[in-house]
């Protein structure tokens, strides 16, 4: 999709939520791996409420889904998303997460959640 199919306000609103390179990483994250916060929280090395902030966002403009499994929320890039075309291009032009996401595996909170 591009801006112009998309719309320039929208485009626009959403690169200023990308704009902070914690939620760019959460969805490049995000497009190969759900997680909960704790392992943000984990990765990331800030606190559960500044980890919660980031996913509120882009969970209310509809580019991030949960999914409950017990105690746990699990996030998920939303692929019914308007704006998932718009996202998915950007995001290929970003660097693999893969050291991210062994560490993710590797680690201790992640047999937690």
């Amino acid at each position: 999709m591009a801006i112009s199919t998309l719309g320039m306000s929208k485009a626009s609103n959403i690169l200023k939520l990308l704009g902070h390179e914690t939620r760019l990483t959460i969805l490049k994250i995000l497009e190969n791996h759900d997680c909960c916060v704790c392992e943000f929280v984990e990765f990331f090395d800030v606190s559960q409420p500044a980890i919660s902030q980031h996913i509120r966002k882009l969970r209310d403009v509809g580019l991030i889904e949960e999914e409950r499994k017990g105690q746990w929320i699990y996030y998920s890039l939303n692929k019914n998303s308007e704006y998932y075309p718009f996202i998915i291009q950007v995001l290929n032009l970003l660097p693999e997460q893969r050291e991210t996401l062994k560490q993710l595996e590797d680690s201790d909170i992640r047999k937690k959640c």
